[in-house]
């Protein structure tokens, strides 16, 4: 406790998005906690995006999910992809803040709480080797881990593995972020009996069209899934 007193008194804590000082560690500071999009009461039951209205207890879903049939059958979202949340997200993909990790965990563990379950099965939408290779780290199979670990679940980091390189969903649109993504994903074959009859919870850093999630989960299910949830740091939202 002495130490992590002095550590802190030479090394002050700052916001995970500016250098403002903050009470403790992996915290935000007033304004970019206010710039950070959290979501919170009545959401898509599929999806988690934020819906108007109070929560009645019953599963509400948005235009999106009325209209896309999605392969699994809950979603959460930590936060909608905008301002500081959009920067912490493309800070975790690509700028190396692997502090940031820490709290994400938090935040998703917090978010995926209603979808939590006895005996699931933890696992991240995979990156391809050679993107792999040049990032160095797959951002979801980091934030899973963690979330894994917070609920004291199974998690398996190499569930699924890409059957192809896909290019970026950048810049398409429903359409083309789905086809880009048709059979693109498979459960590896050695952990078929894992999978078999057990409920899976996906993990990915941001969903937009739900193409990515869609395969990962149509994979599931095709290797004996039971069923599949699904859990995002970010959701892109229309109106962000």
């Amino acid at each position: 406790m002495k130490l992590q007193a002095a550590l802190q008194f030479v090394y002050p804590p700052q916001c995970l998005t500016c250098d403002a000082a903050v009470t403790t560690d992996f915290g935000l500071c007033g304004p970019c906690w206010r710039e950070t999009a959290f979501i919170g009461g009545l959401v898509c039951d599929l999806c988690g995006v934020p819906l108007p209205g109070e929560d009645s207890g019953q599963p509400e879903h948005c235009d999106d999910c009325l209209q896309i049939a999605r392969p699994w059958s809950q979603g959460r979202a930590a936060l909608l992809y905008r301002d500081n949340g959009r920067r912490m997200v493309l800070a975790l993909k690509h700028g190396d803040r692997l502090d940031l990790v820490r709290p994400a965990v938090g935040w998703l563990h917090r978010a995926a709480a209603p979808i939590l379950q006895p005996g699931l099965l933890v696992a991240p939408v995979p990156l391809h080797w050679l993107r792999l290779i040049r990032r160095r780290y797959n951002q979801s199979a980091l934030l899973s881990a963690g979330l894994a670990r917070a609920a004291g679940l199974d998690h398996c980091p190499d569930l699924l593995q890409r059957l192809r390189y896909t290019r970026s969903q950048e810049g398409r649109d429903r359409e083309g972020r789905f086809a880009n993504m048709a059979a693109a994903l498979r459960v590896h074959p050695r952990h078929a009996a894992l999978v078999a009859d057990r409920h899976v919870l996906l993990v990915d850093d941001v969903m937009t069209s739900g193409a990515t999630l869609a395969a990962a989960a149509e994979a599931c299910v095709a290797a004996g899934a039971r069923g599949v949830s699904v859990v995002v740091l970010a959701r892109v939202a229309k109106d962000a």
